[in-house]
């Protein structure tokens, strides 16, 4: 039986003999393994060589110890490189997202530089605010006659209403009322642009300013009940759905009455423009008293 022997027995070249094979057999068992995975492929020729001093053996350690640090390296590149890759795509996308969000900016403004730049559609209203309604005057029977009644304007008015007196006529168009008929009161007169005194002795006056017939608006006409012929006197007789005809140079409007009513003098908001086309027609009420109005009022039902 081989006796077992101490480390303090064995000589200094015994142990040094010792470190040299375990460490060559550690080696032979990395090799071994980097071998196996294809990492290492033998470079000299005696790694068995019974004679490869420590020396040696340090060296072909630090050899392997590059290595492995060199794979190590190669790992942490790979992996780095990764991010690199990864952070480059985040940085694409937001710059697309921020040329997208960019462009939406963009149209925005320029939609509200359109809104800014865009007119709003103006929609035409009297060119005189009246401050009583037209056709206003004394009745035939009181002393000194019909003439136009002063006195139903506010007295710190009346200077303004003076002054409007004198507004000129427009110039005739193809697109004004020249003639209105109306069947179920025999109505069938002519009408003339202002509604003044001088201008009703004419016929039916259309207040200055307001819609050509078929217009989407207000034409606001006005005869005397009792003068002048007497146009409007039985304006209190028509009905809801009875027909009011306007003609122009060029076409004919069919309106249809909707309502009536008696207002005071200075209700004028039965003048102001409606969005759509709308026929009202004033007068004077009762007949032969005149202090107060009655309104008609019609929309449009047909053109042609």
């Amino acid at each position: 039986m081989k006796r077992t022997r101490r480390v303090k027995d064995l000589s200094a070249e015994e142990l040094r003999r010792l470190l040299v094979e375990k460490r060559r057999a550690d080696r032979q068992a990395r090799l071994a393994y980097f071998r196996k995975t294809g990492r290492v492929v033998e470079l000299v020729s005696d790694l068995d060589s019974p004679l490869l001093d420590l020396s040696q053996s340090t060296v072909l350690d630090n050899v392997e110890d590059n290595r492995e640090r060199r794979s190590t390296w190669s790992g942490f590149r790979r992996i780095l490189d990764g991010l690199l890759l990864l952070v480059e795509i985040g940085a694409i996308i937001g710059l697309v997202v921020i040329l997208l969000n960019g462009l939406d900016i963009l149209d925005r403004l320029n939609q509200e530089a359109i809104i800014a730049l865009e007119q709003p559609t103006l929609t035409p209203t009297p060119l005189i605010i009246a401050i009583v309604l037209p056709s206003g005057h004394t009745s035939p029977d009181t002393p000194g006659g019909a003439r136009p009644n002063e006195a139903e304007i506010p007295q710190h008015l009346q200077p303004l209403v003076q002054s409007l007196a004198n507004i000129p006529i427009p110039t005739p168009g193809p697109e004004q009322a020249v003639r209105i008929q109306i069947p179920a009161i025999h109505v069938d007169a002519p009408v003339v642009q202002g509604d003044g005194w001088e201008q009703l002795k004419k016929g039916v006056g259309q207040h200055i300013g307001t819609f050509n017939p078929g217009e989407s608006g207000n034409i606001v006409l006005s005869a005397h009940n009792d003068i002048f012929g007497e146009i409007f006197r039985d304006l209190d007789k028509l009905q809801p759905g009875d027909i009011i005809t306007l003609f122009t140079s060029q076409r004919t409007y069919t309106y249809v009455i909707t309502s009536s009513k008696i207002v005071e003098p200075t209700q004028v908001e039965v003048m102001a423009p409606t969005t759509p086309a709308t026929l009202t027609l004033v007068s004077c009420y009762p007949y032969r008293v005149d202090d107060m109005r009655i309104a008609i009022i019609a929309r449009l039902y047909s053109g042609n």
